[in-house]
This record gives C-alpha cells, sequence and structure tokens, in this order.
C-alpha cells in the first residue's frame, strides 16, 4: 500500500485547526487507552503508533512545503502548527502514567516480545526520561517552555537566512566583470535578469551561482562582494541587521543547558550523547584530534603548495578560485569542462542502474502523482521479485523560497496498517542549476556526489524491512550513524565502471574520455587534508559550545571558534566572517553536538566500503549483504552490531584516512 499526499488540497488556513484535531483525538486515545487495567504490545504500543503515524503523515507535506515552496501562506500555518506539535509532544513526554504503562510491558510482556518490539519498548523508556518524564513542579513548567520557545527560535533562524539569501541580488551589466564564469552560471544569470526585465546578468547567493562565482569568476573584487555577502547573511553585518540570528543563538544555546541540567546532565553536549553510539563526550574529543594529527601537517603542505602557486596573499574569497587553478594545472582538469558529461537524465538513469546491480532494486517513474512543482518527480521501487517497496519525490532544481542545501526527509514509514503493509515513502530534495532553454540540467561530479550521497539516504529509509515506526527506516538511527548509508554510496561516484554508467556528453553521446576519467580519478582526495580539516573545525566548535556555553559571557559564540580555529585552521577567514550565523546544521537542524557524526560514520562506511574493494565493486552477494545487515535493520540494532555483522569485525579509523591519503 503506497499512501501519498495530496499536496494540491491542502488548506493552509485550515490547517492549524485540523492538526488541533487530530491532537485532541490523540489526547483522547491515550487518555482512553490507560483506563485498561493491564497493557501490553496490541492494547497500547499499536494503537498509538497508528494515531502518531495519522499525525505525522497530516504534518509531513506542509513541513515539506515550508522548506522547498515557502509562501506566506505556508509559512503561516507551519509556524502556527509548531507550538500545537511542541505542546503535545512534550505533553506525551512527561505522561507518567504512559511512561508507567510502557514500564508495565518492559515488566510483564517483554520476554514474548520480538526483538525488534523490545527495540521499541526500550527506546521508549529511554525518551521519556530524555523528555522529563521525572519532573516535578516548576521544572516541568520550566520544560515545556523551554521546548516552546526552541520551536519558535530555530524555525525563526532559518527563515532568516532563506529571507536574507533571497533579499539579496547582484545586477551586472558589463560582461567582462564577469570574466572567467562558465557558460551554464551565465546563462542562468542572464535568464534570471530577463524574468526581471533587466539588461545583463542577476547573480544571487543560491548554490549554483554562488559557488561558480567563486570558483570560476576572475573578478577578485566581485568574488569578495559575494563572500562578504555570503559569509554575514543572517548576520547583524548584513541589511543592517534585519534578519541577525545571534540573539536567537545565544538564546537557543541557553535553552538547551537548561534542557540538559533539568533532566540531570552536565552540558548539552553530555545529553546528546543518551542517543548516539560514541559513549563519552572525550571519546568524541579523542575521535576528532585523531583525525587531526595525521591531517594538520598535509593540509598545511597543501595549504603552503597553494600559496606558491597563487603568488599572492591570499584571502578567503580566493581559496576557492586559486584551487580551482591549481587542480586544473595539476591534472589538466576542469570540473566545468566535466558538466556536459553529467547531464542530468544520464547521472540518473546511471545510478539507478548501480541501484540495481547492487541491491536488484529497479527503479521506476509513476505517472498521475500529485507533486508541488512542475520540476518533481516521483519513483517507485521493485525488488527482485517485483515487489513495490516504495517510492520517493525527487525536488533537485535551484528556487526562490527553497531552503538551500540538500536533505533527505521521511514523507511516509514503513508500517502495517490494518494488516496491510504501508510503504515508505521519501523526499530527496538537492539545488541544482535548472536547464536553460535546450540544455538539460548538466551537473559538476560534486553534484553527482552530492545527489549520490542524499540517495543513499533515501535508500536507507526506503529499503528497510522493519514493520514498527519508531524503527523503521532512519527512525530510531543513531545520528551518529544516519550518515554511514549515505556516505557509503558516494563510494561509486569514484569508480571507473561505476562513472561510465553515469556520464555520457549530453550533445554528442560520447563518454568521458579516458583521459578526463583518469584525471578526474586522479585528482580525487586533491586537498583532502584541508577539507577534513574544514569538517574536524566544524566539528569540534559544534561540540565544544554545547559542552561549555555559559548563558553569562555573551562572546563564547565567537571565541570558542576562534579557538578551534587555533587549534586547527590551516587559513582564518577574516573577523567579519559569520559562518556562525548560518550554521542550520547545529541551531536549525538536527545536529546541534552531534556535527562530527559526519566522520563518524565516514569512518564506518570507508571500512564498509572497503569489503567491496576486496570482493569486487558491483559484486551482487557483498551488495545484498550491505542491503541485509544495514540498510534493512532500520533502527532495529546497535549500528556497531549491524557493521560487525556485515564485516566481520570492529571498524577501523585508519579506513577514513587511507581512503582520503592522509596515512
Amino acid at each position: 500500500m503506497l499512501t501519498l499526499p495530496n499536496f494540491t488540497t491542502i488548506d493552509f488556513k485550515q490547517t492549524p485547526k485540523k492538526l488541533a484535531q487530530h491532537i485532541d483525538n490523540s489526547r483522547q486515545l491515550i487518555g482512553d487507552l490507560l483506563k485498561q487495567e493491564s497493557f501490553s504490545w496490541e492494547t497500547l504500543v499499536a494503537p498509538l503508533e497508528q494515531a502518531d503515524d495519522e499525525l505525522n503523515q497530516f504534518f509531513s507535506p506542509v513541513s515539506h512545503l515550508n522548506s522547498v515552496m515557502s509562501s506566506d501562506a505556508v509559512r503561516e500555518a507551519y509556524n502556527a502548527c509548531l507550538p500545537l506539535l511542541t505542546e503535545y509532544s512534550t505533553w506525551v513526554g512527561q505522561n507518567r502514567e504512559l511512561y508507567q504503562a510502557y514500564q508495565a510491558i518492559k515488566d510483564n510482556e517483554y520476554d514474548v516480545l520480538n526483538a525488534a518490539q523490545q527495540k521499541v519498548i526500550d527506546n521508549a523508556l529511554r525518551d521519556f526520561k530524555l523528555a522529563g518524564v521525572a519532573l516535578e513542579g516548576k521544572d516541568r513548567d520550566r520544560y515545556q517552555k523551554i521546548q516552546h520557545r526552541q520551536s519558535e527560535l530555530t524555525t525563526k533562524f532559518e527563515e532568516n537566512l532563506i529571507d536574507a539569501a533571497d533579499s539579496w541580488q547582484h545586477h551586472v551589466t558589463d560582461e567582462s566583470v564577469l570574466s572567467g564564469l562558465p557558460e551554464t552560471a551565465l546563462a542562468i544569470a542572464q535568464h534570471k535578469a530577463q524574468e526581471k526585465s533587466l539588461d545583463g546578468w542577476l547573480l544571487t547567493l543560491d548554490i549554483p551561482c554562488y559557488m561558480a562565482v567563486m570558483t570560476y569568476a576572475d573578478n577578485r573584487e566581485l568574488r569578495e562582494v559575494f563572500y562578504r555577502a555570503y559569509c554575514t547573511k543572517g548576520s547583524a553585518a548584513f541589511a543592517d541587521g534585519k534578519w541577525d540570528n545571534t540573539p536567537l543563538m545565544q538564546e537557543i544555546l541557553a535553552l538547551r543547558l537548561e534542557e540538559a541540567q533539568l533532566l540531570g546532565f552536565a552540558n548539552y553536549a553530555e545529553y546528546s550523547l543518551a542517543t548516539k553510539m560514541a559513549e563519552s563526550t572525550d571519546e568524541v574529543f579523542g575521535f576528532l584530534r585523531d583525525l587531526v594529527k595525521p591531517s594538520k601537517a598535509k593540509a598545511q603542505a597543501d595549504f603552503d603548495e597553494l600559496k606558491r602557486f597563487a603568488n599572492c596573499d591570499l584571502e578567503s574569497w580566493d581559496i576557492a578560485y586559486y584551487s580551482e587553478k591549481l587542480k586544473q594545472d595539476k591534472f589538466q582538469i576542469n570540473d566545468e569542462e566535466l558538466r556536459p558529461y553529467f547531464p542530468l537524465t544520464k547521472v540518473l538513469s546511471g545510478m539507478f542502474e548501480i541501484i540495481h546491480r547492487l541491491y536488484g532494486i529497479t527503479l521506476k517513474p509513476a505517472k498521475d502523482v500529485d507533486t508541488w512543482h512542475a520540476d518533481v518527480q516521483f519513483f517507485e521501487l521493485f525488488d527482485e521479485d517485483n515487489n513495490l517497496r516504495g517510492g520517493f519525490y525527487i525536488d533537485l532544481f535551484s528556487r526562490a523560497k527553497k531552503r538551500g542545501g540538500a536533505w533527505m526527509d521521511d514523507c511516509v514509514v514503513r508500517r502495517y496498517v490494518n494488516s496491510e503493509l504501508q510503504l515508505p515513502v521519501a523526499y530527496l530534495t538537492c539545488n541544482f542549476s535548472q536547464p536553460v532553454g535546450d540544455q538539460p540540467s548538466l551537473l559538476t561530479h560534486d553534484e553527482v556526489v552530492t545527489l549520490f550521497h542524499e540517495t543513499g539516504h533515501t535508500l536507507h529509509h526506503l529499503l528497510t524491512q522493519q514493520v514498527y515506526a519508531d524503527i523503521s527506516g532512519i527512525n530510531g538511527v543513531p545520528w551518529d550513524a544516519v550518515e554511514l548509508p549515505s556516505q557509503f554510496f558516494e563510494n561509486w561516484c569514484w569508480d571507473k565502471e561505476a562513472i561510465s554508467l553515469l556520464s555520457e556528453h549530453y550533445q554528442t553521446g560520447e563518454p568521458l574520455p579516458d583521459a578526463q576519467l583518469n584525471q578526474l580519478l586522479a585528482a580525487k582526495n586533491f586537498q583532502a587534508a584541508m577539507q577534513m580539516l574544514r569538517q574536524v573545525e566544524f566539528s569540534l566548535y559544534d561540540f565544544r559550545l554545547h559542552q561549555e556555553f555559559d548563558p553569562t559571557r555573551e562572546d563564547q559564540i565567537d571565541s570558542v571558534l576562534n579557538e578551534v580555529r587555533d587549534e586547527v585552521a590551516v587559513l582564518k577567514p577574516p573577523v567579519w566572517n559569520k559562518f556562525q550565523n548560518g550554521f542550520s546544521h547545529i541551531f536549525a537542524g538536527g545536529y546541534s553536538a552531534g556535527y562530527y557524526s559526519y566522520k563518524w560514520a565516514e569512518v564506518l562506511s570507508a571500512d564498509a566500503f572497503g569489503a567491496f574493494v576486496e570482493e569486487g565493486i558491483f559484486n551482487a552477494d557483498t551488495g545484498r549483504r550491505f542491503l541485509h545487515c544495514v540498510l534493512e535493520q532500520g533502527g532495529s540494532q546497535a549500528p556497531a552490531d549491524m557493521f560487525k555483522a556485515f564485516r566481520g569485525r570492529e571498524p577501523q579509523v585508519e579506513a577514513l584516512l587511507k581512503q582520503d591519503e592522509i596515512l
């Protein structure tokens, strides 16, 4: 059973009212269930799962549209719904009678439950405690207020970034200013100008345009203008502080600390680890600094090489530009010259073939599916026995009122509904350049990697074989393991045989020439140590900030970042750079005190991919083993156990360092 939302019939004015009714129904259900004399899986957990699923399916399309097709109506509805959801989730989490009912199942029925059901019960009891079920009186009331306020603040943080980026544009009428920009970027900029009845070119802060300017624009002043705008949006230095996130960040961090301490943790970093693989803050810091040690000298050598090549005093807005020039000089490769060989349609068909070879899964486009934009497609997944396994929406192009970046989110979860299997559905979202005229969307190789990354997440959600919502797909997976399937799937973007499936010139149909393919692969780990340190910098900053934050100090948001850069960075950005004010992952996403997860999971993915290096890149048996041991398991097992079931041993951090050619 494939259950899909109908986006075109959503009445946003009625959305908060309808959501309130869903919540009232759920409250009534819980009250009725708690009147039972005894509790079991079938009489408590199953009906609650059904109610939660109905609630999630109602709100999911609203939340998604707020990210991809934001408008005043959508935003107003979304913001009106958030306090209702926050209040309800807090009420559930602090419902002592409900907690005791779950504990009764643990005490009386646990031994007759299957392993997956036991995991659901264990997770629920843990989450009750983390939601403050034991809090009393003023502490209980304060916790509820904290949850409500945090929801408001994180939403406003992201809205500020979207509004700031949408407000900024750079109009150019002198073509010489745009020297070096690729034809694709110029065509899009010209098209945007024409849409607003302007001459020349209109440049914006959307990621494809920004990256084109920073990487290819010969005009140093233009690069600085873009860098300054991009790195100050969300700060007091942008548009007279109209969208300044600084006070929001200070309050978010203070509330997180207060929340953690109310629950008995010393700080929010410790609180975050309660649901992760890492067992202590010392383990996280040790892991990150173990990556710094072998990377620092190599990164410094790479940066010194870049300075010699540029033969000038490098500023932050020069790095991408001269790095691209150096890469071209060393490897005779130009990312933009490769773009015509990666038309989106070919990349998608090739990626689908790779999925088929690895997992026996066939992807087919579905017709007559309601979507939110004409560019959106929907694909269904079928297994080797032609059983439908799920489907996903794919929304790949950048546009106004769409959140930047790339992500996957769940739409529908796999579970049983009235004895009928409800199949999983996902949203896959990117921000690639749109087709212009007769020219299709052409991807850089980096964008191909991004697509594979998000598809890895999508497969994790859709190929699950779990049937209980709380551990189905990506649900219940520790945050520092959730990136394993996504980073793992990136590896096929760097294999010759796989690339031959992904590439052909959009005009001639010719494959990517061997010379350019070899150069692309040779350049794979270009400045890898610098990139390693950049990610470790973000991770250390996030984790230190959440461990050390003191609300009486107003300088920590900046000072901690400066201290981390003193320890890690080979180039420090200008003092006016406000990267932190746009760090959505930790201030508006799910990565607070968890950004280290990217590197943690990358160790797992590098080591897991080693099995394919040893056994064959398209070895079907190895692919099926990864499918069964990891992708199908959802959150039903500890990630360490899944990894060992697949690899036959513990993961080794050296796998990542060797893959990046740092060791």
